[in-house]
C-alpha cells in the first residue's frame, strides 16, 4: 500500500502546517509575513526592481479598508490585513488560473483562512458586510496596481476592477521595496492591530 501524498509544509518557525487540515496552533505571524513578503502579485509581471508582494498589497488593502470604514473596530482592520494570508503557503494565483484550478483551490483557501482567523482571535468567517468592504478595498488596490505598475490603461483597469473614488486614493502610491522591509512593516502592523483588539 502506497503512502498518502505529503500534505504538510515545514515553516521557518519550525511549525509543521497540514495544508489539508490546518490548525491555529501551527500558524505564526512571522511565517505569514515572511511568506507574503516573497510572494509576487501579478505573477511578477510588474515594473520596478522589486516584485510587488502580497504583503505590500495587504498593507494597502488595510489602509483602504480603514478609509472605506473609518469606524470599523480594529478586529476588522486586522481581518483586512489578513485577507490574503493563506497565500503565504498556497501562493497568489491570478483569477484565470484560480478558475482553471476549480473549486478545490477555494476550499483550501477557506480552511487556511479559518485557521488563521481563529489563531488571531477573529471569527472563522468574517461577517458578509465586512467581507464585502474588504473586497471593495481589494478591488481598489487592484486598480491602483494595474494602472501604476502592471501596464494596464485606466480604461482596462476600470473594466475589470471598477473606477475608484479619486479622493480615496489621491495621496496613495504603490510602493516597491525589499521584502525584508515589507515583512517588518506587515508584522508590526499586525501586532499593533492585535493589541488594539484586546
Amino acid at each position: 500500500m502506497a503512502n498518502p501524498p505529503r500534505a504538510w509544509q515545514r515553516m521557518l518557525s519550525g511549525r509543521r502546517l497540514d495544508l489539508l487540515d490546518p490548525t491555529p496552533m501551527d500558524i505564526e505571524i512571522e511565517d505569514i509575513a515572511h511568506g507574503l513578503a516573497f510572494v509576487a502579485r501579478w505573477n511578477g509581471q510588474t515594473v520596478g526592481d522589486y516584485a510587488y508582494s502580497v504583503a505590500e498589497h495587504s498593507l494597502l488593502v488595510e489602509t483602504l479598508f480603514g478609509r472605506l470604514a473609518p469606524k470599523a473596530p480594529a478586529k476588522w482592520r486586522l481581518a483586512a490585513l489578513l485577507h490574503d494570508a493563506p497565500e503565504y503557503v498556497i501562493g497568489d494565483m491570478i483569477s484565470p488560473v484560480k478558475a482553471a484550478v476549480g473549486p478545490g483551490y477555494g476550499a483550501l483557501d477557506e480552511r487556511l483562512e479559518a485557521a488563521i482567523h481563529i489563531r488571531f482571535g477573529l471569527p472563522a468567517k468574517v461577517p458578509l458586510q465586512i467581507k464585502r468592504q474588504i473586497k471593495k478595498a481589494d478591488k481598489i488596490s487592484a486598480w491602483m496596481e494595474a494602472t501604476q505598475i502592471a501596464g494596464f490603461t485606466e480604461a482596462e483597469a476600470t473594466k475589470f476592477f471598477g473606477k475608484p473614488d479619486a479622493q480615496l486614493i489621491n495621496d496613495l502610491t504603490i510602493v516597491l521595496r525589499p521584502p525584508v522591509e515589507t515583512r517588518t512593516d506587515y508584522t508590526n502592523r499586525h501586532n499593533m492591530l492585535l493589541e488594539q483588539c484586546i
